[in-house]
């Protein structure tokens, strides 16, 4: 497994309250991540400046083989480059198909002139039923995204970022309002993906932290707290305190 994401030694501070402190984070490809932590840990925060729109006062943040920089990029480059984020609210084009949501994800070439002679090829028909089968929603293609169920629109977005051909995938609470089928179904799909990504879930609800049966990063205060197995970081005397507030 070879390191895809290394962040060293970053902080951030908004008006005088530091939502990141000194944070190091490394994951590499393929992997599964989850990270937990209370309210205000940093959580979203490290996913904003992992993806451009938040820039770190402090540190460095590094990407792929090369080690390059994402601080140097702009977010329309990191995407590029393979950083695609899902947020905990699904995002879809509700009056479009399933298929056209995902064909108007496909990574092509942006601009004036490769708009006007978009054509949709073979292997664009190709790709968007391998990843409409590999979500689960081959059978609603044809469907309009805005009747889907809310588990259904959130594995069209997890579809789109296929689409894009990232690396890493940064998913927020993917468990939040699910059905327990629905939860079941995003539980494979995420494993899935982490045999050929890297998947860094974002969640509050423990019981499907469980279920991803992942390493664990602890955020507390913008930093990491613990690191493990679930069962490992639950057991941390700092983590039973933050989390019970004893």
């Amino acid at each position: 497994m070879s390191t895809l994401l290394e962040v060293q030694g970053i902080s951030v501070t908004f008006d005088g309250f530091r939502a990141i402190n000194n944070l190091s984070f490394v994951i590499g490809c393929p992997e599964m991540r989850a990270v937990i932590g209370p309210n205000g840990a940093g959580k979203t925060t490290f996913m904003d400046i992992v993806t451009g729109k938040t820039r770190p006062d402090t540190g460095t943040v590094r990407w792929g083989e090369m080690g390059t920089s994402l601080l140097s990029m702009s977010e329309a480059q990191i995407a590029q480059a393979g950083v695609g984020r899902k947020f905990q609210r699904p995002t879809v084009f509700e009056d479009q198909t399933v298929w056209d949501n995902l064909r108007v994800s496909l990574k092509k070439p942006r601009g004036p002139l490769s708009a006007l002679f978009d054509r949709v090829t073979e292997a664009d028909r190709a790709r968007i039923a391998e990843i409409a089968a590999e979500i689960g929603l081959s059978d609603q293609l044809q469907r309009p995204a805005g009747i889907l169920s809310h588990g259904q629109k959130q594995w069209l977005e997890i579809g789109m970022l296929l689409a894009q051909d990232p690396k890493l995938l940064l998913v927020d609470e993917p468990a939040a309002g699910m059905t327990t089928e629905e939860r079941e179904h995003t539980t494979a799909l995420l494993k899935r993906l982490a045999e050929s990504h890297a998947v860094v879930v974002v969640e509050h609800d423990m019981e499907f932290v469980r279920r991803l049966d992942c390493k664990v990063t602890v955020l507390h205060e913008g930093s990491v707290l613990a690191e493990g197995s679930l069962d490992h970081v639950m057991a941390n005397e700092r983590v039973i305190e933050v989390y019970l507030g004893r």
